[in-house]
């Protein structure tokens, strides 16, 4: 893995290595995206091969920025990366904080960047297999319904968002 990402130790934004970040449950950086046609918000269902949450819904994408990357620069690669989504015009939303224990003794304990892209259609997808095991389009009335249906299938950080900060993503 070796990612160093931007993490604080005492106080000091520091670069640590971002599976001990996740295995000390260390405050760090991190970025999420919600792609929205109309109503509908654009999820994936991540791979299986992935450390944490694998198999689990989340947001468009959600990453952590490498050390001295801008959070909108990440955001537009990971889009990429992820998705093979290019050329959005991103919206920063907000800054919010949350803990959530992810498994395996894995705690993501994240000052996330939250940005919001809208675009007319739905549009063409190309993921990585080894990042995203499936997309879905999906109001947000539906996306609610299906957490409160069945919550274990939706990372902790989606089923966060939607609880404590809907209206900072989606207004």
């Amino acid at each position: 893995m070796n990612v160093m990402i931007p993490t604080w130790i005492g106080g000091d934004l520091v670069a640590v290595e971002k599976l001990e970040a996740h295995q000390r449950g260390l405050r760090h950086k991190a970025v999420s995206v919600f792609v929205m046609h109309g109503d509908e918000v654009l999820i994936q269902r991540r791979a299986l091969g992935k450390y944490h949450t694998p198999g689990l819904w989340a947001n468009t994408c959600c990453t952590h920025p490498n050390w001295g990357e801008d959070p909108m620069a990440c955001a537009i690669r990971r889009l990429d990366e992820e998705l093979g989504i290019t050329g959005l015009t991103l919206d920063h939303r907000d800054r919010v904080e949350y803990r959530a224990d992810v498994g395996g003794g894995l705690v993501e304990h994240e000052l996330v960047d939250i940005f919001m892209a809208r675009v007319p259609e739905r549009i063409a997808l190309a993921p990585n297999p080894d990042e995203v095991l499936d997309t879905d389009w999906v109001t947000r009335a539906d996306l609610e319904a299906r957490i409160r249906a069945t919550p274990d299938v939706f990372t902790p950080w989606l089923r966060i968002y939607l609880d404590k900060h809907a209206g900072q993503i989606f207004s």
